[in-house]
């Protein structure tokens, strides 16, 4: 395992990121999807409340530019299934596991987003409590390389998750023009107990110039009560 600091500290820019896991102490189910942006428009961005999940919003409704790929909800909760990705395949998961579709089977309608040159990939990550249990799958969608006409796609499982693990997945490997997919399997990365000073070491290794918003979510695994912080640069 590596910490979240050496991960963020030492990338200017992973775009948009999710991790999972769960705490040391085994108690808690742990999500936290983080948003960057090098434009002004990716920047004039905030995180809201909207239900039991969030919602991005424009900062200055009169800055908006492009509503598309950056205005969506990055977090919806199912039932005991809480749904966290980088766009709006969020509703698209939603909608599927409602049908009775698993999370793989709800993806294969997606692909990565259409934003050549860069190709960004669709991150995508469900967590399943139930019973006392907690199970997690994360998902990539990506180009081959930057060629939009082949989407390779990959989703991992993991059941019984070791208490202090989680994994971490983001859009880009670094800065870069075009920016590079992220590349891999999750990054196996170490996990809290506490959420304030999980949320903490998040938002204060993501890069000062690019970080637009954090959300950080704790769910009790014997009760599912949840706390989640939000903090936004635009306030």
């Amino acid at each position: 395992m590596t910490s979240m600091k050496q991960q963020l500290s030492t990338n200017e820019y992973p775009g948009r990121g999710i991790v999972v896991g769960r705490t040391p102490n085994g108690k808690y189910a742990v999500t936290a999807y983080f948003i960057m942006g090098r434009s002004s428009n990716s920047r004039n961005r905030v995180f809201v409340t909207e239900g039991e999940g969030i919602r991005t919003e424009a900062f200055d409704p009169s800055k908006l530019e492009d509503p598309s790929l950056i205005i969506y909800a990055p977090v919806r909760v199912l039932g005991s299934d809480t749904i966290v990705t980088n766009g709006d395949q969020t509703d698209t998961v939603y909608d599927g596991l409602k049908e009775g579709k698993t999370f793989e089977e709800s993806l294969r309608v997606r692909e990565f987003e259409p934003d050549g040159p860069n190709y960004t990939p669709r991150i995508s990550a469900v967590m399943h409590l139930a019973d006392k249990k907690f199970s997690y799958e994360m998902s990539i969608l990506k180009s081959n390389n930057g060629d939009p006409s082949s989407c390779q796609r990959f989703t991992y499982s993991y059941e019984n998750p070791k208490a202090g693990e989680g994994h971490f997945i983001h859009t880009y490997m670094h800065d870069g023009n075009p920016l590079p997919s992220y590349e891999g399997e999750p990054t196996s990365v170490e996990i809290l107990d506490d959420m304030e000073s999980f949320t903490k070491l998040l938002w204060e290794n993501l890069n000062e110039d690019n970080k637009v918003s954090l959300f950080v979510r704790y769910i009790d695994i014997a009760t599912g009560k949840t706390e989640t912080n939000i903090i936004n640069k635009n306030k």
